[in-house]
């Protein structure tokens, strides 16, 4: 029978050749193998064409002989016998959750390593539209040729955290229960090997056929199966603990706060290259350093890139245009303020040595900045090995349930979804309030006005003295509409445009959760599989149990960090709303009191 698959995810075309998806959607596939990320296919409609390959899942028939390939087939180079199943069809039942790749990626691209950004839906690093990256960070050397950067000699490992040879440091590695224990366990001699054939050790967790599962690109599945090895210092560990919600990440011991002030266009080459340099000040240094956007660009996709799990904070959009407008400035100013404040209240992101080093380093060294930036572009905690350096509970306390991990799991992805929209309803209806008051409510105030105006100017056609008074009234009052009018204009900067900015980082982190909650699922899914392979006296307990202790380490982070999230919601929009509110109270205030000095005006009429 024809190759089918089901669509996870909507997708909408932005290029020719490409064709549009609705999630659920069955389509007819040309060919199971995918064209560098992208497969091509026939949708519902009847239009053929490409599609994310990430973005569907291929649907499974039961075994049979399969037919001889039609005469004018247009791929030829299938196998004759058709592809077999790498994995068992109920791998296949389990939902896969995983964020979309660019919506404008060009045909025939490998999805960026990088999550999307909230506004296009994707997040591309800056490509010279928005302060390029020109040559204060090229050089010719590369990372793997850098003598003592990070990783480069361990006993030099960590020059700025207090590593070196004193420092702490332990090789963890999850390779022994599956791939050596598999390998040993057939070999007579081996305390669990099995005369009668070695069934309990011929079964293996399988993998995933969409190499660009979020799950995969993670490193978490080779985390959960076992292939994990790294050495782990003191200061890699990210220790989440149990709080009277549940689990946690581990306080910041010195929290600290970042301000971000006085952007200045500067120049360089002689005034042929500007660009916009933010004043940052550290609550616990009090040294203030000057960064660009690049800078926050750089920092960014390191931190995506190393914290899987972790919902790291998207920046404020780049714009190809307009980057020295005024309104443009202030707008990225407070966006960055929120961006740097979600940083500063992670217990995670704040202490990583990336993060510190963008703080820290001194903007006029140069040398030092790029010794840093290679450090952390080096770090071995990543992928697969980032998951060694999560410390969690320990005990029949601290023991999860299955269950109950996958069901606060599918409680927070629904409340996320129902976020999600609401945010969007939201953000468009305060835009369209704000555009209302700018241009509307201010030409109707004023409309208003003009109209008292024109009473006043006809009133003072009678010549009568006793009626100047009445004329300087109406006129007052036509004056006080007019202010009123200006008043409506202005307001959206103060109240709707902060909730605005609040929503559009929050967009941000409800576009990461998918992804973060992808991994978890994967690990789940293992850990079903592992235990189906048990029950049939595949697979021994003990290789089991090691990946359900894996699978827990990445929900005990999960967990976290879902927790985190809420707890800062609860701060963000509390904060937020009471500012909405003040504002508010004081707008109407000005009107009351404009309104107030108008009807004065009449008592000495």
């Amino acid at each position: 029978m024809a190759l089918r698959a089901r669509a996870l995810y909507d997708f909408r075309s932005e290029n020719p050749g490409e064709i549009s998806l609705r999630e659920h959607e069955v389509l007819s596939l040309c060919s199971e193998q995918d064209i560098e990320g992208w497969l091509e296919g026939v949708n519902s409609h009847g239009d053929r064409g490409l599609f994310p390959a990430s973005y569907v899942q291929v649907i499974r028939a039961p075994a049979a002989e399969p037919p001889a390939p039609a005469a004018g087939a247009r791929y030829a180079n299938l196998p004759p016998g058709g592809f077999e199943p790498l994995v068992p069809s109920a791998a296949f039942s389990a939902p896969v959750q995983q964020l979309p790749p660019p919506a404008a990626a060009e045909p025939f691209q490998l999805p960026p390593a990088f999550p999307p950004a909230p506004y296009s839906g994707s997040y591309q690093p800056s490509q010279g539209s928005d302060d390029d990256w020109d040559d204060d960070w090229d050089d010719t050397s590369t990372v793997a040729d850098e003598p003592g950067v990070l990783g480069s000699s361990y006993p030099d490992y960590d020059a700025a955290g207090g590593g070196g040879p004193a420092s702490a440091r332990y090789r963890l590695s999850t390779r022994s229960d599956l791939s050596l224990g598999s390998r040993n366990s057939q070999q007579p001699g081996h305390p669990h090997h099995h005369p009668g054939g070695g069934a309990k050790s011929s079964a293996t967790v399988s993998r995933n056929l969409n190499r660009f599962s979020t799950f995969v690109k993670s490193g978490g599945e080779a985390f959960v199966l076992g292939e994990a090895s790294g050495f782990v210092k003191d200061g890699d560990k990210l220790c989440v603990v149990l709080g009277p919600w549940g689990p946690e990440w581990q306080e910041n011991p010195y929290p600290f706060q970042c301000s971000i002030e006085d952007p200045t266009k500067q120049t360089k080459f002689k005034g042929m290259k500007s660009y916009i340099a933010y004043k940052l000040v550290p609550s616990h240094t009090g040294q203030q350093v000057h960064r660009r956007y690049k800078h926050f660009d750089w920092l960014y996709g390191r931190l995506a890139e190393k914290f899987p799990v972790i919902s790291v904070p998207h920046l404020p959009e780049k714009q190809a245009t307009g980057r020295f407008e005024e309104d443009f400035i202030s707008k990225r100013r407070k966006g960055l303020a929120w961006w740097m404040d979600h940083m500063c209240s992670h217990p995670v992101l704040a202490q990583c040595d990336a993060f510190r080093h963008f703080l820290t380093c001194p903007s006029t060294d140069e040398k030092a900045w790029k010794q840093g930036k290679r450090k952390a572009e080096k770090d071995e905690m990543v992928g697969a090995n980032f998951f060694l350096t999560i410390s969690v509970p320990t005990g029949p306390a601290a023991a999860l349930d299955l269950q109950e991990v996958e069901s606060r799991v599918d409680g927070f992805k629904s409340f996320t979804k129902k976020m999600d929209e609401s945010t969007m309803q939201l953000t468009h209806t305060a835009n369209e309030f704000a555009r209302k008051q700018v241009t509307g409510f201010k030409k109707e105030y004023q409309k208003v006005g003009h109209s008292f105006k024109g009473l006043s100017q006809a009133f003072e056609l009678d010549q009568q003295a006793f009626s100047a008074n009445l004329n300087q009234a109406l006129a007052f009052t036509g004056e006080a509409y007019d202010a009123i009018g200006e008043f409506f204009a202005e307001q959206p900067r103060q109240d709707l445009d902060p909730v605005m900015d609040l929503l559009a980082l929050y967009q941000g982190h409800l576009a990461n959760f998918p992804d973060i909650i992808h991994v978890q699922k994967g690990a789940l899914t293992k850990v079903k599989e592992s235990k189906r392979h048990v029950e049939e006296g595949k697979m021994e307990v003990q290789k089991a149990d090691g990946i359900q202790d894996r699978c827990n380490i990445i929900s005990f982070a999960t967990l976290a960090e879902i927790h985190h999230f809420h707890q800062i919601r609860v701060r963000d929009f509390k904060s937020q709303m009471q500012h909405f509110l003040k504002q508010q109270i004081l707008f109407f205030q000005k009107v009351t009191q404009k309104l107030e000095e108008a009807l004065h005006k009449y008592d000495s009429v």
